[in-house]
């Protein structure tokens, strides 16, 4: 907190002394619009508009990158097929596909969320399959033996093993859906925190650039945070499970 304080000051002086606010703004002017456009509803506007984009695409993502790792973490066989294909699709820079989605779904929300998806899934889905595949085999076989059925396996062991792992990959695809809908906002949309710092810079506003900034940066902390939240609570019930 004392550092970050230094830092701001420093700012402030720096933008005064060193070059002109016109270059970086100064934190008190950024201060200051951000409450100009909390008093004026635009910043939930945008903020919401950026929210929902990313949130969707992080659900969507979680839940299919989450069903096929469990997937495939069953048949490691078609995992070993398919394996290349995957690598292969999650080394494209899917943020250049950008352009592309909004020709294909418009300027509106779908193209955010797709990308944000596109972002998301493959992550989640990699980090599943390696959660599946480091299950402890000889509790498996114990179930099996015992004649429990595969949801009951999935469910006492599978799962609870996996968790760790996806969440781990539900963070890195918390980070990944806010890109995916800035990116896609700041590429064609008419509303959202990235559709505010795009037109913010192209009039050569550095306070407006770094309003949008500040935001994306507590809506990022805020979001992690919660989902730290989320995950704690859901340990919590597997170690009572556990009991």
């Amino acid at each position: 907190m004392a550092l970050t304080a230094l830092l701001l000051v420093a700012w402030e002086v720096a933008a005064t002394t060193v070059t002109t606010p016109f270059w970086v703004s100064q934190p008190s002017r950024v201060f200051e619009r951000l409450l100009t456009l909390t008093a004026s509803g635009l910043l939930f506007w945008h903020v919401w508009a950026t929210l929902q984009a990313a949130l969707l695409g992080l659900a969507l993502g979680g839940v299919v990158g989450v069903g096929l790792g469990l997937l495939l973490g069953g048949y490691p066989r078609v995992a070993a097929v398919l394996d290349p294909l995957l690598m292969g699709l999650n080394s494209l820079p899917r943020v250049a596909l950008a352009p592309l989605f909004i020709i294909w779904f418009g300027i509106g929300l779908p193209s955010k969320v797709i990308l944000a998806f596109s972002l998301v899934v493959f992550p989640v889905l990699i980090n599943t399959y390696q959660g599946v595949r480091g299950v402890d085999r000889d509790l498996v076989d114990m179930l099996r033996t015992m004649q429990a059925s595969p949801w009951t396996v999935a469910r006492r062991v599978t799962i609870p093993s996996t968790l760790p792992w996806i969440f781990a990959g539900l963070r890195i695809g918390l980070g990944m859906s806010l890109i995916g809908a800035v990116v896609g906002e700041l590429v064609g949309s008419s509303r959202g925190v990235g559709y505010y710092v795009e037109a913010a810079a192209a009039n050569f506003d550095t306070t407006g650039v770094f309003a949008g900034l500040v935001v994306l940066m507590i809506l990022t902390i805020a979001l992690s945070e919660l989902m730290k939240l989320a995950e704690a609570r859901l340990f919590r019930w597997k170690s009572s499970e556990a009991r």
